[in-house]
């Protein structure tokens, strides 16, 4: 398999063949995927389908069974420093130095990189309100989580990979992370992997999504496309797989129940109602249920 974008670059990364279990239960089965440069991707799953496993193997947090896992070329095994300085990265829970002050955590991962941007570290220090004198362990979940994300964002990553990053923020803190996002794409061409279980913040800021079951990405479309090519039908089972098979739709839904997701090859493929199959645009939500079950 081939991991080369259509102008011939390679890819920000490239996962080929991942597998990884835990005792019986195999989390990542073959998995393969790459991403372009300069794309946001917000990465979808069901609790337990192993995206956070995929976020550290893919950083070489975790070592894969079988596979290969490459970050700008390189083994994410063994990244070299100055590719490790080209990552940002935002756990689902903090690994702050929790007896440290903000500012003396900030100052000692400033150490580690050339280019530290002091200035976007005040703004956020000032605008999000997080005491600087403070041992980090006395400040509240929310407070941490902003600390944590002005780390990962202070040396200007080429590559930020995010788990859960919004978890703890309230609505105000979420809206005002999600257009640091956007800056950092618009600004920096920055590649950005976001996990996340809330789908109205993946509709803000997300190019791309990729959906992960069983072990493996069944879907990474441009959101726009895919959900511009998708429909929900209803209707009596047996004519909406007559209308599926008769106009060649792609049927994703999994699961008996409920409506039929389906997608064509594009916006104009999609056919009318007719009196007995019902067709409705498909939500993003629609998606994550047919293509997660």
């Amino acid at each position: 398999m081939s991991f080369q974008n259509n102008d011939g670059a390679s890819p920000c990364l490239a996962l080929q063949g991942l597998k990884v279990s835990f005792g019986t239960q195999r989390v990542l089965d073959g998995l393969d995927w790459s991403l372009p440069a300069g794309r946001v991707v917000g990465l979808l799953g069901r609790n337990g389908a192993g995206k956070t496993t995929l976020i550290e193997t893919l950083l070489g947090l975790r070592a894969p069974e079988g596979g290969t896992a490459r970050l700008f070329g390189q083994p994410s095994q063994a990244l070299p420093d100055d590719v490790r300085a080209r990552i940002g990265y935002v756990p689902q829970r903090s690994d702050l130095f929790e007896w440290l002050t903000a500012d003396q955590l900030l100052a000692y991962f400033r150490s580690f990189y050339p280019r530290w941007n002091t200035a976007k570290v005040d703004g956020l220090m000032s605008r999000w309100g997080i005491a600087r004198d403070k041992p980090i362990r006395k400040l509240s979940g929310g407070e941490q989580q902003r600390l944590s994300i002005i780390r990962a964002l202070a040396h200007e990553p080429e590559l930020l990979v995010l788990d859960e990053p919004v978890a703890s923020l309230d609505p105000a803190a979420r809206r005002d992370f999600l257009g640091e996002l956007v800056d950092q794409v618009i600004d920096r061409r920055t590649t950005i992997v976001f996990s996340t279980h809330i789908l109205s913040d993946l509709e803000r800021v997300a190019v791309d999504v990729a959906f992960l079951s069983g072990g493996r990405i069944a879907l990474h479309a441009p959101l726009d496309e895919l959900l511009e090519s998708s429909v929900r039908l209803g209707g009596v089972p047996a004519d909406i797989e007559r209308f599926v098979r008769e106009h060649r739709l792609q049927a994703l839904s999994r699961e008996a129940a409920g409506p039929v997701i389906a997608r064509g090859r594009d916006a104009e493929a999609i056919p009318p109602a007719t009196p007995t199959v019902s067709v409705d645009p498909a939500t993003l939500e629609d998606l994550f249920l047919a293509l997660t079950a």
